[in-house]
């Protein structure tokens, strides 16, 4: 099996590893950077180009702040997230608030902080007229139906619950208008994880084209495509990483044939990217407890999918090193198993590694997104600290890890001592 590269020396390992109990999840710093830059400068040639990460990916105010210094705004879905960006500094239009069967309240964080509020049903213009107002800018979110393919994480767009029709759209928008909303965008939200990058070009042509419609037949102009995220990472070592270069050449080869010629010139273009900024960069380390041998292999981790809930959950494969034997033959075959009372708390069946021993560090690559943030505390589980690789090389805590304190904060025991039964 191909070995895949740690961002860490052996020194730098080591001290980690003595002054932070397993398991953790870390970031590099470093390389989150390098690859914000690299994403925006494929998209150097709109002006108004604007990424806005998924909060959802990697929910920590350190990353946000970061990448807030590199230009990017927020995607929030939720109240948490709006208050999280808040927190950040991170307000006004640097906030782009996309979510769906959303509550009162939600609405009304998002139109106080000045939030981009992209609506995901027709039946939400009314809701947030009574609810809050109407706001100067709104976006769509368009379901696209049988015309586009979705992929194994979303679905395909008709079986889909987000989203207008292209009906909707366009009852929506003249609404909207007689409402007072002076300006426009349109989103849409329909894959995970892709890694042809043929299907973003063939997503924003899509989009331009209905740009032009809604231009030509009611007269509504947009400020904004929003093409919303979806890049997927090479979670197999075989994986080809998507070319982002050649994302942003095609869809401005596309933007140049569909929409200059329309009088569509200029139109920001943004995205909301989470898993593919952050991804690849960060790691689980943990390690190993037990080693069961029945009619398989166990190798029992202090990790258990509270910690990393993809594999259990879709299946996900994660490349898994074994510290210290990265260059050893993979000979056995193991299932890497946590300790929740679920079997399907694995995080790799049948998978090829080195011997293994009690007491080895196994490390689970690209958990930088949907990784901690996916944590959970059934069967009393709590979630571990989060660590951060500075640019400088020191290492430093960005979120402790969790105590029986905070797992029992919410139950009033005092109560429970008077409570009859």
């Amino acid at each position: 099996m191909p070995n895949r590269d740690l961002a860490f020396t052996r020194e730098q390992l080591e001290a980690i590893l003595e002054k932070y109990p397993t398991p953790f999840h870390i970031y590099d710093e470093k390389a989150i950077i390098d690859n914000a830059r690299r994403f925006k400068n494929a998209f150097s040639w709109n002006q108004g180009f604007k990424e806005y990460f998924a909060v959802k990916a990697t929910p920590n105010p350190f990353l946000l702040k970061i990448l807030h210094k590199e230009g990017f705004g927020t995607d929030c879905s939720s109240l948490t997230e709006l208050m999280l960006s808040e927190k950040c500094g991170i307000v006004g239009e640097d906030i782009m608030f996309s979510s769906n069967d959303t509550p009162p309240n939600e609405f009304q964080k998002a139109f106080e902080l000045g939030a981009i509020i992209n609506l995901d049903d027709i039946n939400h213009i009314e809701f947030l007229d009574k609810h809050c107002g109407i706001p100067e800018v709104i976006s769509f979110r368009y379901n696209p139906g049988k015309l586009r393919k979705g992929n194994f994480i979303i679905g395909h767009p008709e079986e889909s619950k987000y989203g207008f029709t292209k009906d909707q759209l366009f009852d929506g928008y003249k609404l909207i208008r007689e409402k007072g909303t002076k300006r426009f965008g349109l989103h849409t939200f329909i894959a995970s994880n892709e890694l042809d990058s043929q299907y973003f070009v063939d997503t924003a042509t899509m989009l331009f084209y209905l740009a032009v419609e809604l231009y030509q037949k009611i007269d509504i102009r947009l400020e904004f495509i929003n093409l919303s995220g979806g890049i997927g990472i090479p979670y197999h070592p075989e994986d080809q990483p998507v070319n982002l270069e050649n994302i942003g050449k095609g869809i401005q080869e596309a933007y140049d044939e569909k929409l200059s010629p329309n009088d569509l010139h200029p139109m920001k273009i943004f995205m909301e990217c989470g898993r593919m900024i952050t991804g690849p960069y960060g790691y689980l380390f943990s390690k190993v407890l037990h080693i069961k041998q029945i009619y398989k292999t166990h190798i029992g981790l202090d990790a258990c999918m509270a910690n990393l809930m993809r594999p259990a959950l879709y299946n996900a494969y994660h490349h898994i090193t074994v510290l210290n034997k990265e260059n050893e033959p993979c000979t056995e075959t193991y299932d890497v198993t946590g300790s929740l009372c679920e079997n399907n708390d694995k995080f790799a069946i049948n998978r090829k590694l080195p011997k293994i021993e009690i007491g080895d560090i196994v490390v689970i690559h690209d958990t930088g997104a949907h990784g901690h943030a996916m944590g959970f505390n059934y069967n009393g589980k709590l979630r571990s600290s989060e660590l951060l690789l500075r640019e400088n090389g020191d290492v430093v805590e960005i979120r402790r890890p969790e105590t029986p304190d905070d797992y029992f904060v919410t139950l009033d025991f005092d109560k429970l001592n008077t409570f009859n039964v």
